[in-house]
């Protein structure tokens, strides 16, 4: 049972602690507090800001960005390694995008390939001869980036740093140190429209980062180790799993991969099977809650299935 307290004394413990931790001190459930909170603020006519909202404009806070989200639908996708070709799941995030509304978008990580600046060698001369320079990946993944944007101008957007993002700037600190601060010399310089940061933490129990623990049960260790639930790329498979314990039910998410899985980027993996799929991930959020994760997956060139059909992009 929930304790009985004033608005005053309520609004003192959700701007000391956030909107988990009051729901835990009080004995309320996290959809309760968010319901008290939109009621004070209507009442009040004042915004209650958790103190996470507060760190994350501070310089030192923005590898973790904290973010409140009561309600309302997050596109999720990862691991696009965006190249001249144009993916049907790239087609079918905007699609989404159009139709979904969503208020929040997060690409999580791996949007560029970086493969002229990979620190591995090639395998052989026909996969050097095929690899864009920097530059063009480059021209690809902004021209990629500003259609999603396009597609869903409102929604706030964040990227988490993928493995193969890093090495734009990894290359750099290595050979051009001298120019550290120079302007263009960050990743974050060529996309001023996406938020960069380590991981996205919603609501204080979803963290959205590009990778963590591996393997084939990833999509299980993840929440069972951080006491979170967790959506990551970085495997390119997808997979939607429950972790359920004493304090109920997590979830380990793995968003599948944006580029098609036997596209020009994976050559180097001498067309050997995988269980990449191409896809993304939706999260819908009611109450401060997350609701079942829903998978976006392609099904063939020019089709997609979200929610029991197939749809055509």
């Amino acid at each position: 049972m929930s304790k009985k307290i004033s608005d005053e004394e309520f609004a003192r413990f959700f701007r000391e602690l956030g909107a988990a931790k009051t729901a835990l001190n009080l004995s309320m459930d996290v959809r309760t507090v968010y319901r008290r909170r939109r009621a004070i603020e209507k009442q009040t006519g004042e915004l209650l800001v958790s103190p996470n909202t507060i760190q994350a404009d501070k310089p030192s806070r923005n590898i973790r960005k904290m973010v409140d989200y009561p309600d309302g639908v997050c596109l999720v996708g990862s691991d696009a390694h965006y190249w001249d070709e144009v993916s049907t799941a790239h087609l079918a995030f905007l699609d989404l995008c159009k139709k979904l509304k969503p208020k929040m978008i997060i690409l999580n990580g791996d949007m560029l390939d970086g493969a002229s600046i990979s620190r591995h060698a090639p395998n052989s001369w026909q996969d050097v001869q095929h690899i864009p320079e920097l530059a063009e990946e480059m021209v690809y993944c902004q021209a990629r980036l500003a259609e999603i944007k396009e597609a869903a101008p409102k929604a706030r957007r964040f990227w988490p740093i993928g493995n193969h993002d890093a090495r734009f700037e990894m290359k750099l600190a290595a050979e051009a140190r001298q120019y550290v601060g120079v302007p263009g010399f960050s990743l974050k310089d060529h996309f001023p429209d996406w938020q960069p940061c380590a991981s996205v933490w919603i609501n204080d129990n979803v963290v959205v980062k590009h990778r963590w623990k591996g393997g084939v049960h990833a999509s299980f260790n993840n929440p069972a180790g951080a006491g979170k639930s967790m959506v990551t790329g970085h495997t390119h498979q997808q997979r939607v799993t429950p972790f359920v314990d004493y304090n109920g039910v997590r979830w380990g998410v793995e968003c599948g991969t944006m580029a098609e899985p036997y596209g020009s980027q994976f050559v180097y993996t001498e067309d050997n099977p995988r269980q990449h799929i191409s896809g993304f991930i939706v999260l819908t959020f009611r109450n401060g809650v997350m609701m079942t994760p829903e998978p976006v997956r392609v099904i063939e060139p020019g089709v997609y299935e979200f929610r029991g059909e197939w749809r055509n992009v």
